[in-house]
């Protein structure tokens, strides 16, 4: 099976590597091209455009940054859409906001092409692994057609039906994770300023109700303030926004996410942006006895 792979940040290129290790035919593009050439080296096939890549090949996947990546990719010069038509597949794996996925699908199948809007649930360690939750919807037929790839960059994929939906999906799923990392940030701090061991905390919340894999596999590090980028904080603050946008359209309060928003913002402006989401912790640290 051919495919085509765009974007090649630190999900793209962990799930383009799976595709590549079990044996399907992968060219890839990503804006900063050098970023392909370790790709190449297992290899994969570099597209100039992704105009290119879409001529190549039947299926593409994309993975992209936000919203305005994953538009301009369709619709710049040289874009997806330029080579777009009857047969080609289209698969955005990029979180975006319903409207976003809307627009793209709009577009796409007026070509004659097929949508299905993708977005993943899981960080930098299940993409390498494999083990990512798909939340796809769109084109039914085409989900079918792209399961052999799903199933070599996740451990299960979910059909949620119209485009949109797999966007508001994931959307709620990082808002909720958002939410749960500044409160985990919030009671690190209480603790340790408490007089507590933060260390006895994370064996305590680990054994009760409260075990998760989000405070397991952070909460050490962010003892030690090493937060080297899983889930870069920039996209997390970026989920939060459509969130809570999102949560505005359908008059929902969420003032717990909206909370929370306000902290990953304040880690933006402190020049956080680009580390990993745990790094809200260093803006709860800052408030002082």
């Amino acid at each position: 099976m051919e495919v085509g792979f765009l974007g090649l940040g630190i999900m793209g290129k962990a799930m383009s590597m799976n595709l590549i290790k079990s044996g399907f035919k992968v060219t890839v593009w990503n804006r900063t091209l050098s970023k392909c050439n370790e790709l190449v080296e297992f290899g994969a096939s570099i597209g100039e455009t992704p105009a290119a890549v879409v001529k190549k090949c039947k299926y593409t996947i994309a993975m992209l940054a936000d919203p305005a990546a994953a538009l301009s990719v369709v619709f710049d010069k040289d874009g997806v859409l330029e080579e777009t038509g009857t047969g080609k597949g289209y698969v955005d794996m990029s979180t975006v906001d319903p409207e976003t996925s809307r627009k793209i699908n709009a577009a796409i199948t007026s070509k004659g092409g097929s949508f299905l809007e993708a977005p993943v649930s899981g960080s930098k360690k299940p993409a390498e692994d494999g083990q990512l939750i798909i939340l796809a919807a769109g084109d039914k037929a085409l989900y079918e057609e792209a399961t052999p790839a799903f199933d070599v960059m996740g451990k299960k994929s979910f059909f949620l039906g119209e485009v949109g939906n797999g966007a508001k999906m994931k959307l709620v799923v990082n808002m909720i994770m958002g939410s749960m990392m500044n409160a985990f940030s919030e009671g690190l701090v209480l603790a340790e300023r408490s007089g507590l061991d933060p260390y006895n905390l994370l064996e305590v919340l680990d054994l009760g109700v409260n075990s998760n894999p989000l405070f397991r596999g952070k909460g050490p590090n962010m003892l030690k303030s090493n937060h080297s980028p899983a889930f870069p904080l920039k996209h997390q603050q970026k989920d939060m926004r459509l969130a809570l946008a999102l949560g505005d359209a359908h008059a929902i309060s969420m003032p717990v996410a909206a909370a929370a928003n306000e902290a990953f913002k304040k880690a933006r402006s402190m020049g956080l942006g680009d580390l990993d989401i745990s790094a809200v912790h260093e803006v709860v640290k800052l408030h002082k006895d």
